[in-house]
């Protein structure tokens, strides 16, 4: 006789996935597998200073603060995972199957 069980997800009110486009982390010293998501971004000032031309703001910007700001850009790590090898195993597979899908779509209209 086959048994059936229901799987009910528990999440917060707030639940609300973000955005990533990368991730960092490696093995810890437990054996376990940390993977630190983050979105990569432009650099945004925290402070300009413009200059004031008769009352308004001139048209080019002044000086910013970092300086080096167009030389930069930023990792914005919100989340992470820590998961043992047996998850990260069936992670793996799973993410594997999606991404199969994904690419028979892509291939299916050509």
């Amino acid at each position: 006789m086959m048994r059936k069980l229901k799987c009910k997800y528990i999440f917060k009110d707030d639940y609300n996935p973000g955005y990533i486009n990368g991730a960092e982390g490696g093995i810890n010293s437990q054996g376990e597998i940390v993977i630190n998501f983050y979105l990569e971004r432009h650099a945004l000032p925290n402070e300009l200073t413009f200059s004031l031309e008769d009352g308004k703001l001139a048209p080019k910007e002044g000086e910013t603060k970092p300086e080096d700001l167009k030389d930069s850009f930023v990792r914005v790590i919100e989340n992470g995972v820590i998961m043992n090898y047996k998850s990260a195993k069936e992670i793996y597979k799973w993410l594997g199957s999606h991404i199969e899908k994904l690419e028979e779509l892509s291939t299916s209209e050509k």
